[in-house]
C-alpha cells in the first residue's frame, strides 16, 4: 500500500519515532511507513515481546541501515513510561497500543479502561513531562457515537488527547482508523 503525502515527510526524516503497539497490525504498519521517511531511530514499544521481535526483525531486513530500538513497557505503568521517554527523548509518539476486540472488552471492561484510557492518560502525562512536542493518537471508527465499550474507552482517549493539545499548544491529535489491509482484524 502506498500512502501520499501526509506532512509527515517534513517530520519524520532525522527524528526519533516512537510506536507504542509496535507488534500490533496498525503499530507495525505505521513502523514499515515510518522506516520509509528515513527517521533517526524508531522506538518499537510493546508489552509482547514475541510480536515486537517481529516487526523489529521485519524492519532490520526492509531497512537495513535504519536504528531500531524494542522496550517492552506497558502503557498502564507510567513511571516505566516516564523512564524511556526521558531516556530516549522521542520527537513524535505513535500511540497505537490498545485492547481493540469488541466482544472480549464488553467482556473484560475494567481491562479496556484500565489499557485504552488509563494507559493513555498514563502516555500523554509521560509525554507532557518529558516535552515530546507530537503525538497521534490512534482511534477507531468505533469512537463515533460509542455502542459498545471499547468504542467508549477509546472515545474518552480521544478526549484526553485533545485536552492535553488544548493546555500545552502541542500537536496532539487523534485519527480514526477502520482497520489495515492485510492485518488480522
Amino acid at each position: 500500500v502506498q500512502i501520499g503525502e501526509t506532512g509527515s515527510e517534513h517530520y519524520l526524516p532525522g527524528s526519533t519515532g516512537l510506536v507504542t503497539g509496535a507488534g500490533g497490525s496498525i503499530g507495525a504498519e505505521l513502523c514499515r511507513q515510518i522506516a520509509s521517511y528515513r527517521p533517526g531511530e524508531i522506538l518499537l514499544l510493546g508489552h509482547g515481546e514475541n510480536s515486537i521481535y517481529h516487526i523489529l526483525l521485519e524492519l532490520k531486513e526492509k531497512f537495513p541501515g535504519l536504528p531500531t530500538r524494542p522496550l517492552i513497557a506497558d502503557v498502564r505503568d507510567r513511571q516505566r513510561l516516564t523512564d524511556l521517554l526521558s531516556r530516549h527523548d522521542p520527537d513524535v509518539i505513535f500511540h497505537t497500543a490498545a485492547h481493540t476486540h469488541v466482544p472480549i472488552m464488553e467482556a473484560n471492561v475494567a481491562e479496556a479502561v484500565m489499557n485504552n484510557v488509563f494507559g493513555t492518560c498514563n502516555l500523554l502525562q509521560a509525554a507532557e513531562d518529558s516535552g515530546v512536542p507530537r503525538l497521534v493518537f490512534v482511534s477507531t471508527d468505533k469512537a463515533v457515537d460509542p455502542v459498545n465499550v471499547m468504542g467508549a474507552t477509546k472515545r474518552l482517549a480521544e478526549l484526553l488527547v485533545q485536552d492535553a493539545a488544548g493546555h500545552t499548544g502541542w500537536a496532539y491529535v487523534s485519527v480514526r482508523f477502520g482497520n489495515v489491509l492485510g492485518s488480522r482484524g
